[in-house]
């Protein structure tokens, strides 16, 4: 998890939250259709589920199947949010925010 301030763009911290991880494919909305996280995954052989954003010339193929499945994020994410602290970030530091999200995280992973 990165904490950032509510006005950057997640696709800017894409490659900091997948570096040292691998995977056969990287799936995510259009809004991390960006050419530097194309370029990450051509470098580490990872295919991306993604589908392009509708202003690109070229409109690239995906799996389609496959994406369906990214549903399962949004639960999680939407999970996360059901706590209360963290829909509305009641931390006054990041800091603490960050450490009641992990805690947030950890309690549904061992549930």
């Amino acid at each position: 998890m990165i904490v950032t301030c509510g006005n950057t763009a997640d696709c800017t911290q894409a490659e900091a939250l997948i570096d040292g991880l691998w995977a056969d494919c990287l799936m995510a909305d259009k809004a991390y259709d960006t050419n530097a996280l194309l370029e990450w995954c051509a470098v580490h052989d990872t295919e991306p589920v993604i589908p392009p954003r509708s202003h690109r010339k070229d409109q690239r193929r995906y799996d389609r199947d496959l994406y369906k499945l990214r549903h399962l994020v949004e639960n999680a994410f939407l999970k996360l949010k059901q706590w209360r602290a963290i829909a509305t970030r009641y931390a006054k530091t990041a800091a603490s925010f960050l450490a009641e999200c992990q805690i947030a995280a950890i309690m549904l992973w061992i549930r």
